[in-house]
């Protein structure tokens, strides 16, 4: 079982920088992927960006490359979206997830508001 607590959401103006984290808890030592997915008014959820436990290695969807970053620090299990250059379709709510063993956990979601 794994635990998600997200953080880091709220209001920043067009341009600005937001970062969120996500700390998870429980056996967090058997997973594999850890990301960010999003979900505006009225529109399906999205992927926005993934990253390997293990490796480090990263994937994006292209509305957000290059103005975001996605990172992990494994001693605390917790993964971070630092978002950059934020627009105001970037306003959703962001989920986290980890996929452990065949299962992805989620977590509850934070606000992300973005002014113009």
């Amino acid at each position: 079982q794994v635990q998600l607590v997200e953080s880091g959401g709220g209001l920043v103006q067009a341009g600005g920088s937001l970062r969120l984290s996500c700390a998870a808890s429980g056996r967090t030592f058997d997973s594999n992927h850890a990301g960010w997915f999003r979900q505006a008014p009225g529109k399906e959820r999205e992927f926005v960006a993934t990253i390997s436990w293990s490796t480090g290695n990263t994937a994006y969807t292209d509305s957000v490359k290059g103005r975001f970053t996605i990172s992990r620090d494994n001693s605390k299990n917790t993964v971070y979206l630092q978002m950059d250059s934020v627009k105001p379709e970037d306003t959703a709510v962001y989920y986290c997830y980890v996929d452990h063993l065949s299962t992805r956990y989620w977590g509850q979601g934070t606000q992300v508001t973005v002014s113009s």
